[in-house]
């Protein structure tokens, strides 16, 4: 497993040297032979996803990849569906995309399959379909991390108020499960107020505001998406007096998932806690390489990488290569590794 991965990234690689020695318009599509392969972006009201997008032309220029202009499909099922025929019209011969309802894709991935065009998923896995690669963390992880945080810091008692995802993609289902079943077994003298809000900040922001003046006691909140959730978040603690550092006595105590800089930042200030960082970089660096695999001919199989990552087959023989996505708290915010930390 671990040599077949190699080989396949070395053969990237020397496509990229190749490319690198002509010209550049490898990232573009412009006067390059290899295949075009389309990128559908799945949003740009998230600071997460707004930095992926920033980090996919720069692979692509790396890998010596023919990169279509990306589309957007703005959290939109059937502006993805409309945007991946327009991408496979235009001449795609794989399509890297990150569909936000993972329930409602799978008659656009048969057409696919069926024209013989590889897809590679990014942060979110098909509920059904066949794709080439997912490129992914372990979200299941990211619930349980964030309940053993407010958990330990809570002591066990007292009321949390939880910001999931959509339902409909099963990032939200995994994180909200996985939170769900922690807290149950590990801290049951904690209550929960899961608060649904489609990945939409201002439903967290109404949320939280209604749930403060039922229980001002509140004493801890899960953001699934800090790229959504954190400044509407912070901008209702500011107006209740409750955006304090972690000595005051009203600290609210807040974990969230992404690992953007403004989330490092109020992690520095004191105003949140802790997140996950989830690998925008490695999301577009191995999409796009698998992307690229596929046309290659290259296949995989279960197991370790090269990259500190596994690959899981996650049932009827989709693949899942989980990228780490560690818990950063007050003592490891500043570490260069981060993502977050190179922008």
């Amino acid at each position: 497993m671990r040599y077949a991965f190699r080989s396949a990234l070395a053969a990237v690689l020397i496509l990229s040297t190749a490319a690198a020695c002509g010209d550049d318009s490898a990232s573009t599509g412009a006067g390059s032979s290899n295949p075009p392969i389309g990128v559908d972006l799945p949003r740009a009201d998230s600071d997460f996803w707004n930095s992926y997008a920033k980090y996919v032309p720069k692979f692509a220029g790396e890998l010596g990849i023919n990169m279509m202009t990306p589309t957007n499909s703005q959290n939109d099922v059937s502006k993805l569906v409309a945007n991946t025929q327009a991408l496979v019209s235009q001449g795609a011969k794989a399509i890297v995309m990150a569909p936000q309802d993972t329930g409602a894709i799978a008659s656009t991935l048969a057409t696919l399959d069926s024209k013989k065009i590889p897809v590679v998923s990014v942060d979110t896995r098909p509920d059904k379909g066949k794709v080439f690669m997912v490129v992914r963390a372990d979200n299941r992880a990211y619930g349980q991390k964030a309940c053993e945080f407010l958990g330990e810091k809570l002591g066990g008692k007292g009321k949390v108020i939880e910001f999931q995802g959509s339902l409909s993609s099963i990032n939200g289902r995994d994180r909200s499960e996985a939170f769900a079943e922690c807290v149950k077994t590990k801290f049951p003298g904690i209550e929960v107020f899961a608060e649904p809000t489609e990945w939409e900040g201002a439903k967290a922001a109404a949320a939280l505001q209604t749930r403060l003046a039922q229980h001002p006691d509140i004493k801890g909140i899960y953001m699934q998406a800090g790229g959504v959730f954190l400044a509407p978040t912070l901008q209702v603690l500011k107006s209740k007096g409750l955006l304090v550092p972690p000595s005051d006595p009203k600290h609210i105590f807040a974990v969230s998932n992404d690992g953007i800089p403004q989330e490092f930042d109020a992690i520095r200030k004191g105003e949140i806690d802790a997140t996950v960082s989830q690998p925008a970089d490695l999301y577009a660096k191995y999409a796009l390489f698998y992307a690229k695999a596929a046309l290659d001919g290259k296949t995989f199989q279960p197991g370790p990488t090269d990259h500190d990552s596994t690959i899981v087959d996650v049932g009827s023989g989709t693949l899942e290569d989980q990228l780490a996505a560690p818990l950063v708290t007050k003592d490891n915010v500043d570490d260069k590794s981060l993502w977050g930390n190179q922008l």
